[in-house]
């Protein structure tokens, strides 16, 4: 395998440093991943050289390269046009690949006397009544559910043939939302009247409703039905309310598309909110392999979801920074004929439209991992406030302990997706040397973990697994002892302090710049004081561990004929001080390595009192 790396690498150096795309075939000569490079022998080479760097994807595809391809092209735009058109036509293993799957949506009326209207994907033979067909599944849902609340018709499932049974209601009766049909209580004519309403308020004729609503209280009040004409009260203030919500959602948000991504470990949601006359009509999510940058995981996004899509909005708005914007921006004017801008918004409501879009995916990425929104959003803003390249999913922290310079450990915890991951904790004591100096020991812990790292990182798990973020417990002069380190293996592991008050409590956030404060940011604050609190904690506990047994141990020195090797046996077998001190000479000399004399010995020295 690493022969074929070598070779792979060699002719990747040959290559040209101009504009391209390149194609990784594997040993069955199948195309397994199609990219575009702005200088070939740059991009191509990073693959085949060393893998720290690489995601797990990017890993797997490499390994499982046997030759490449590549077509030179006169500028990066005919790259970029060139690999649009090579993916969609071979639709390779490991690029990012948005499926137009989306089938159209209707709006199903169906029963006999009590009809019931519902959302579904796909129109059938079967008597029933449908609406549509609508592009947008997500529009005629939220559309349907708002017309069976605000007309009150059921929503739990339930077939209602020419006969009702009397049945007990369901919780959406008890909060008004459903009429309780079930009850027996509602007439036929009442509930016809309801859904040939909820019907006519689906098509549109919001207007008309209002009026015939209004009409009908006025003739309920004047025949002094006060029930019914509080009943048809709520349900025009319903439709008046939901009519408010379809109206313009953002004044400035003309037809356009939004895109936002969310990124774990492994993997990323893009979320794509569609607007059309400033109202949202649609919203799609997609779930892909984490494989690079975001910026040019964006550009893959971006264009593979085109790519099988013609109506293209004259407006594309992204969540952060596009590779080849520009070429993507005029390769998407291109496909539509007309001029669409591809831009980042800084200030105003577009921002909260992105904004709006980013909470989307970190709420659907959340949703699939089993993790809270909360907690994908505070990582993605520890990410910006640090300049990071990838989501921080998997940081380890380090802190040392030491009373006086005696007993000196360190403490390795590690959080994986903003919580604490407790079995890839570590402890170190420190070998290379006595007294308080703690970035000497600083440094020799992260050399030895580092060293494992060399050891086990073609397992990817434990120490052969490279951190996303290092948070030390310190200022600049403790990350100032750890970079050289990374240095010396060749690793470029973002690795910062956390700056501690007089008070002992978080303050900022240390880098060989100077620091980043960080009490602005409140979630961002509460993680990294979290993550202080728990390395301290770790490691002060070993400490007082290890310190405890050291006393122990020099207390049974103290006896002729017992060193600290015996002594450590002693204490290994017998666990605590108070069991050797009440041991027999018989169980004494069942600890290793205590003979018969020095046995006797121990239980004369703490039975001294009892002698006399």
């Amino acid at each position: 395998m690493e022969e074929k790396r070598i070779e792979l690498r060699k002719k990747a150096m040959s290559l040209p440093l101009l504009p391209g795309v390149y194609i990784m075939k594997n040993v069955h000569g199948e195309i397994i991943y199609i990219g575009k490079a702005k200088a070939l022998k740059n991009r191509v080479s990073q693959y085949f050289g060393s893998p720290n760097g690489h995601t797990v994807k990017v890993r797997k595809m490499v390994e499982n390269v046997h030759e490449f391809d590549y077509i030179v092209t006169d500028s990066e735009f005919e790259a970029l046009v060139l690999e649009c058109s090579l993916i969609k036509q071979h639709m390779p293993k490991y690029n990012i690949l948005l499926k137009d799957d989306k089938g159209y949506s209707y709006v199903r009326i169906a029963g006999g006397d009590y009809k019931t209207i519902t959302a579904v994907l796909q129109k059938n033979d079967d008597g029933a009544e449908y609406i549509g067909p609508f592009t947008s599944s997500y529009a005629v849902k939220q559309s349907v559910d708002a017309a069976n609340k605000i007309f009150m018709l059921p929503q739990c499932g339930k077939v209602f043939d020419g006969k009702i049974r009397k049945t007990r209601p369901c919780l959406h009766y008890y909060i008004s939302q459903c009429c309780g049909l079930c009850t027996g209580k509602v007439s036929k004519a009442e509930y016809s009247e309801a859904v040939s309403q909820a019907i006519r308020f689906l098509k549109g004729d919001t207007k008309e409703i209002l009026k015939m609503l209004e009409s009908q209280m006025e003739e309920a009040a004047e025949a002094m039905d006060f029930e019914r004409a509080a009943k048809l009260r709520d349900r025009i203030r319903a439709v008046s309310r939901m009519q408010e919500k379809q109206k313009v959602v953002f004044k400035t948000v003309e037809e356009q598309d939004v895109f936002s991504m969310a990124e774990s470990e492994n993997t990323v949601c893009l979320a794509v909110l569609r607007f059309s006359d400033g109202r949202l009509n649609d919203c799609e999510h997609f779930f892909f392999d984490k494989t690079d940058t975001p910026e040019s995981m964006m550009t893959s996004a971006v264009t593979s979801f085109y790519s099988m899509r013609q109506n293209i909005p004259r407006r594309v708005t992204v969540d952060g920074a596009l590779e080849g914007a520009a070429d993507v921006e005029r390769w998407l004017s291109e496909k539509k004929g007309k001029k669409v801008t591809v831009f980042t918004p800084q200030r105003g409501e577009q921002v909260e439209v992105v904004h709006m879009c980013r909470e989307n995916a970190q709420e659907k990425l959340a949703l699939k991992l089993g993790k809270s929104g909360k907690t994908v959003a505070v990582l993605e803003e520890l990410r910006d406030l640090l300049g990071l390249s990838t989501t921080p999913n998997y940081i380890e922290s380090y802190d040392i302990s030491h009373t006086a310079g005696q007993d000196s450990v360190a403490g390795m915890i590690v959080f994986k997706d903003g919580k604490p991951y407790k079995s890839a904790y570590k402890r170190f004591t420190i070998k290379s040397f006595l007294g308080n100096d703690d970035y000497r020991s600083m440094h020799e812990v992260l050399t030895r973990r580092f060293s494992e790292y060399e050891k086990r990182k073609d397992t990817g798990e434990g120490f052969g697994k490279l951190p996303d973020l290092i948070l030390l417990d310190g200022g600049i002069g403790q990350v100032n002892a750890v970079q050289p380190v990374l240095e010396q293996f060749g690793l470029s592991v973002p690795l910062f302090g956390m700056v501690k008050d007089n008070r002992h409590r978080t303050r900022a956030i240390a880098q060989n710049g100077g620091e980043i404060e960080i009490r602005s940011n409140r979630r961002v604050f509460t993680l990294v004081s979290e993550i202080q609190e728990e390395v301290h904690r770790f490691s002060i506990a070993y400490h007082r561990n290890k310190h405890a047994k050291r006393n122990l141990t020099l207390s049974l020195t103290e006896i002729e004929g017992i060193g600290e090797k015996k002594a450590k046996s002693l204490l290994k077998h017998f666990k605590t001080l108070t069991a050797v001190k009440n041991a027999s000479v018989e169980a004494l000399c069942e600890a290793e390595g205590v003979s018969r004399k020095n046995a006797e010995k121990i239980y004369a020295f703490y039975h001294k009192e009892e002698e006399t």
